[in-house]
């Protein structure tokens, strides 16, 4: 298996000269799925974490839900900073 691995290495770059990439090319590939990883288990965490806390009223709820699921990590981390961060129990209902 490794074997057919450098070899198709070998040929799509155009000798054995850039085969002292093949390491770092896995490595990378394999940090950059750890991160994927991370970051879908974050994302997961704000949404479930938006829809157990108390807002004031169900439609500030529903918005971050929205902003969390159509933003993906990015509004993950914006609801982090803004939600969980500066208010970490949530705003209780009167």
């Amino acid at each position: 298996m490794m074997m057919t691995i450098l070899r198709t290495w070998a040929r799509l770059s155009g000798g054995k000269s850039k085969m002292w990439l093949l390491p770092f090319s896995i490595a990378a590939g394999f940090v950059g799925f750890i991160v994927m990883i991370l970051l879908v288990a974050f994302w997961i965490w704000m949404i479930i974490d938006c829809a157990k806390r108390k807002f004031r009223n169900d439609v500030e709820k529903i918005i971050w839900i929205v902003v969390i699921v159509f933003a993906t990590w990015l509004g993950s981390v914006v609801y982090f900073i803004v939600v969980k961060c500066l208010n970490p129990h949530g705003v209780y209902r009167r």
